[in-house]
């Protein structure tokens, strides 16, 4: 379904399972529109960290704004306008609860870097997709000193995040987990959200949540369709997400996203 999208000056854009394919390709389309398109303020919104993320977008990395770390952080050309750091009491009682489990691997996400310990070759190359910047150190809890940290990502191996997302489900009055994968379950503070992250670059830029579009796939992407006026889920979404979605778009292997945005007048330049 097309949506009316004269109106839009921000376009909000989760990555795996929305914008990137299976094969984690981006749509070869993609940065071209964006360079077409200069005023429309296109976002990408990850789960990923920001150094990943400009590995994936260097050539146009000053014509994106980033959420990265799931809301826990904001980049504008190469400036972070944002920042959800968690206090040091939650983040230790979310690393001693992943000790008892030893199918969990917790990944510490700060500004700086991501910390995480020495784990097996192939859990790391999972981790190294998106990590870009990552150390693999001996204490968790004296990086956490170190840096300011957003976010503690719960890597699962055997897709499993869902069946064991109750163990983390409590973390307090002041963090909360969100399943942000078929691998992962993301611990941050309760208000962290892609939603809050793109109310922050709204206030910041004057726009209004009826001049924003946003696509996703997750339940972490919940709260970024929430916050915009023109929400798409993807068809190969989660249901409770396109329940709440005010459209669904072709799958992220049938060049959904793109099907959209290919929609939008050159009168946007």
């Amino acid at each position: 379904m097309k949506s009316e999208n004269s109106k839009i000056r921000l376009v909000a854009l989760d990555m795996d399972g929305t914008l990137l394919d299976s094969y984690k390709r981006k749509p070869e389309d993609f940065i071209p529109w964006v360079l077409a398109h200069p005023g429309i303020r296109t976002v990408i919104a990850s789960g990923r960290q920001y150094a990943a993320l400009l590995r994936d977008f260097d050539e146009i990395r000053d014509h994106l704004t980033f959420i990265a770390e799931n809301g826990g952080l904001v980049f504008a050309h190469d400036e972070m306008i944002y920042c959800d750091e968690m206090a040091f009491d939650d983040i230790r009682k979310c690393l001693r609860l992943a000790e008892q489990r030893p199918e969990v691997v917790p990944v510490l996400c700060g500004a700086k870097s991501a910390y995480v310990r020495e784990v097996p070759a192939d859990v790391l190359r999972e981790i190294d997709i998106y990590y870009e910047r990552r150390a693999i150190v001996d204490d968790l809890e004296a990086c956490a000193k170190q840096d300011r940290i957003v976010k503690i990502a719960l890597y699962f191996k055997g897709h499993d995040a869902e069946g064991k997302f109750s163990l983390f489900a409590d973390e307090g009055k002041r963090a909360k987990a969100v399943l942000s994968g078929a691998d992962w379950i993301d611990v941050a503070n309760r208000e962290t959200s892609k939603g809050m992250a793109l109310k922050a670059i709204q206030q910041s830029y004057g726009i209004s949540k009826d001049e924003c579009m946003a696509f996703g796939d997750y339940l972490n992407d919940m709260t970024l369709l929430l916050n915009s006026g023109e929400s798409y889920c993807m068809a190969n979404g989660h249901p409770d997400l396109k329940a709440a979605a005010k459209y669904i778009a072709d799958s992220n292997d049938e060049d959904g996203v793109m099907k959209i945005l290919r929609t939008f007048g050159t009168d946007m330049k």
